[in-house]
């Protein structure tokens, strides 16, 4: 009997020494110099969302270097670990400390920025006021814990049809429209200079062109903006952009419109660009940059629009949202097709329920 308890004994002091020598580790490596809790993060961004897109936004933000925390949230629960377990064993890569995720929001808490890529996609056959009815219902879950965990947030709305769910996030949320932004034709107007300067034989950054209005079929193409180091398009051709050009520029815009199509029937869903875009977002957003973008804004009162719909103008983001928004000298063409472009959409918004 007492060499069982002498046993048992030496047992324990075994235990004891190697937790103290696991404790001594780290107590003769960090010499605390400050107690109490931690600081909460100052550029932390949420992405609601880890499909796809949710994902490309998510490394294309991280390999920029701009948040000190990203959070992951969304409803598959063994996706969402795996997600995010991907990027925490990248985390030698990235230079960003803290990588989360949860089902929950209050992960979410204290986000500067909230990335919003959930919802459903159409079905075949379905209508496009079904399709954004049945997101709404989704938001009507998403946007209020979003708020709650994160009020003084800013929300960028990535998810289809953005302009109409962007206005729907808006209402749901009862955040300033300051602080509510849709993707909008940031993606529209990067694959518009990307065309026209394969065609001129320049880089897209020495291009200026612009599209506006809805992501989507109706997208205005500001034809009589285009320029290259300042010198205007359309003082050279004067029909660019019109039926009538023998050159058929106005062929690129309709590339532009179908390009989402091309790459979804090729490789299933698009991803690369609206990441990048998102993350060009958000770095003007949090390096307070004072950048114009053409992103969804809640427009009423401009161009004579008298509806409240989320359009996509030339707005400049810093660490407010949009401060403010460009008045372009835009011709009453393409006054028109803007204001053509806010009926479309309006028509959809009518017809909402339970906002």
């Amino acid at each position: 009997m007492l060499i069982s308890w002498w046993y048992l004994y030496l047992g324990a002091q075994s235990i004891c020494r190697q937790v103290l020598n696991v404790a001594s580790v780290l107590q003769k490596l960090i010499i605390p110099m400050v107690s109490g809790p931690s600081e909460p993060p100052r550029n932390k961004v949420t992405m609601v969302g880890v499909g796809q897109v949710g994902m490309a936004c998510a490394v294309s933000i991280l390999l920029r270097e701009l948040v000190d925390e990203l959070a992951l949230v969304d409803v598959m629960e063994d996706k969402l670990k795996g997600e995010m377990l991907d990027l925490q064993h990248g985390s030698l890569f990235f230079k960003t400390p803290k990588i989360v995720s949860g089902k929950d929001y209050s992960v979410t808490t204290n986000s500067r920025i909230v990335i919003v890529t959930a919802g459903v996609r159409q079905q075949e056959g379905e209508s496009r006021l079904n399709l954004v009815q049945r997101n709404v219902n989704i938001f009507k879950h998403i946007i209020p814990q979003i708020v709650k965990y994160s009020p003084n947030c800013i929300l960028i709305v990535v998810s289809n049809p953005v302009d109409v769910l962007t206005y729907v996030t808006w209402k749901l949320s009862g955040l300033p429209k300051h602080r509510v932004i849709g993707s909008g034709t940031n993606l529209d107007s990067a694959r518009f200079r990307y065309l026209m300067s394969q065609r001129l034989g320049v880089h897209p950054s020495s291009l200026n062109g612009w599209i506006l209005g809805e992501h989507g079929d109706s997208s205005v193409p500001v034809w009589s903006g285009v320029n290259v180091a300042g010198v205007n398009l359309q003082k050279l051709n004067p029909e660019i952009g019109k039926d009538g050009d023998r050159e058929n520029w106005k062929s690129t815009h309709k590339k532009v419109v179908d390009s989402a199509y091309e790459v979804i029937k090729l490789k299933g869903y698009t991803n690369w660009a609206i990441g990048l875009s998102v993350a060009d977002l958000t770095e003007s957003i949090i390096k307070n940059l004072h950048r114009v973008h053409p992103v969804s804004t809640m427009i009423k009162g401009m161009y004579g629009i008298s509806d409240q719909v989320y359009l996509s103008l030339p707005c400049v983001l810093n660490r407010k949202g949009v401060s403010s928004v460009v008045n372009m000298s835009l011709t009453q063409d393409e006054v028109c097709q803007l204001k053509k472009s806010a009926d479309t959409l309006w028509s959809i918004q009518k017809d909402l329920r339970n906002l």
